[in-house]
């Protein structure tokens, strides 16, 4: 008895062995149905397929189930804001990035928890002590080349203070820990409803699911004014189903809110971002949300005749660690290149801001799946550990590239801290079939780091600064 057991016990563990031995992943039909979703065998760049149009503004949006977006796991859309334009307030399911390309304005965030730190008192009518007028979170001020972080979950509004239109590019990790909903970007309104006819959601098959009102369009409007304390009627214009003014909004004569002066702010920030700083005294409701990216002087790398590359990760500005996420903005002069290089541990999401320039990326086969020219407005994705290279036209190019870790690292493929120059040279001759001395020019012709300065044959003179 004891003999059989031990047969068809031993039977049962060669046949499960058998089975893991010849188990071939490529076979399974639900993993190649996930392998598709990232094979990207042609990449394109991308443009807004739909747009909002509101009283004082109108956002764009790019399609999400574009599969780029969806193998990158990341929604984007672009607010343009008309002066004395207001964003109402609202929240997302996902972390998001967002980039002042142009205006500036004022943004408050409400986050859970936090504490109304911004305070104006007055005399009250009897002369006894003081009251508050008026008490909110803290707010802040931001201008073009500025970069926004905000976690999921975490509402916030915007307002255009300035005399020309705020254009913000806003970048959102659909894919990300924080978000436990599906991949989709949804905004949650807290305020305002979208305009009929002008607004359509469409879901990944297709169909359109119609238009919304603000979150609290959903509840019973006594709940809501027992929840507030408030009348019938207040709570009717809580939810206000007739406003037909969309999720942007004019405010007439201009806005006024308590906030500290422009100047002093400024000055606070470029303060932080002193040596001494290292993040650890910063919590939540006291984080540092806002950070100049475009000001040249806070360039980490600079070559005179090729550009600059500016950086911000979770040292830099630490709300990013809990974002888990990362942005690159970088200016490249007349045929002027990026190295050959590929992102180790993210995707990088790149925006043209302004001119033009050459982009390719390079699939693990070796295969072109970019070659086109990025020009301003344009979009492309570039998957992590895809090769990829920028070489500027004419006029010069100035991009942001949103990347999908907190730390996002590059690896070089040419120039002073590249692969290449990390081979000796014996395995480079072999490894290419090229004599020592060609080897040697490959490893040693180029000194610059990151950014190369335009040669002869690229630019038949020597470029300027």
């Amino acid at each position: 008895m004891a003999k059989s057991s031990v047969l068809i016990l031993s039977l049962c563990i060669l046949a499960f062995t058998h089975r893991c031995l010849s188990y071939d992943p490529s076979t399974d039909p639900e993993l190649q149905g996930r392998r598709r979703e990232c094979e990207l065998r042609r990449i394109s760049t991308q443009q807004p397929i739909r747009k909002e149009v509101s009283e004082a503004g109108v956002t764009e949006f790019w399609d999400q189930f574009n599969e780029q977006f969806e193998s990158a796991g990341v929604a984007i859309i672009r607010h343009t804001i008309e002066s004395r334009g207001l964003l109402l307030p609202s929240y997302t399911n996902a972390p998001r990035l967002a980039y002042i390309s142009r205006g500036r304005g004022v943004i408050g965030v409400m986050a859970p928890g936090c504490p109304e730190t911004y305070q104006s008192q007055e005399e009250s009518q009897k002369g006894s002590g003081q009251r508050f007028r008026d008490q909110h979170q803290k707010i802040g001020h931001y201008r073009q080349g500025d970069l926004i972080a905000l976690p999921a979950g975490v509402a916030h509004w915007c307002y255009n203070d300035g005399d020309e239109p705020l254009v913000a590019l806003v970048f959102f990790d659909t894919s990300n820990d924080a978000n436990q909903l599906d991949s989709n970007y949804r905004r949650f309104s807290l305020a305002g409803n979208p305009q009929e006819g002008q607004r359509r959601i469409v879901s990944r098959k297709g169909q359109e699911e119609g238009s919304g009102n603000n979150i609290f369009g959903g509840f019973d409007t006594r709940i809501l004014a027992e929840a507030f304390g408030v009348s019938i009627e207040t709570a009717r214009k809580l939810q206000n189903p007739e406003d037909q003014r969309g999720h942007i909004v004019r405010v007439e004569g201009g806005l006024e809110m308590l906030s500290p002066t422009l100047s002093r702010e400024q000055q606070g920030r470029e303060y932080r971002r002193g040596p001494n700083v290292n993040g650890l005294e910063e919590t939540i409701c006291s984080s540092r949300l806002i950070e100049t990216l475009a000001d040249p002087t806070r360039a980490d790398v600079y070559t005179s005749q090729a550009g600059r590359l500016s950086s911000l990760n979770s040292y830099t500005l630490p709300i990013l660690e809990f974002l888990q996420l990362s942005v690159e903005h970088g200016r490249l002069y007349k045929n002027a290149m990026m190295a050959p290089h590929c992102n180790l541990n993210a995707h990088s999401v790149i925006y043209g801001l302004r001119g033009s320039a050459r982009v390719q990326i390079v699939s693990e086969r070796g295969q072109a799946v970019f070659d086109d020219v990025l020009r301003e407005g344009d979009l492309v994705i570039a998957p992590q550990n895809f090769a990829l290279v920028k070489q500027a036209e004419n006029q010069g190019f100035e991009w942001v590239a949103f990347k999908t870790n907190a730390n996002a690292m590059i690896s070089t493929l040419a120039g002073k801290t590249s692969v290449m120059r990390g081979l000796p040279l014996d395995v480079i001759a072999n490894a290419y079939q090229i004599s020592r001395e060609e080897a040697s020019s490959l490893k040693y012709n180029r000194e610059e780091v990151t950014l190369l300065a335009p040669t002869y044959r690229s630019s038949g003179r020597s470029a300027a600064a």
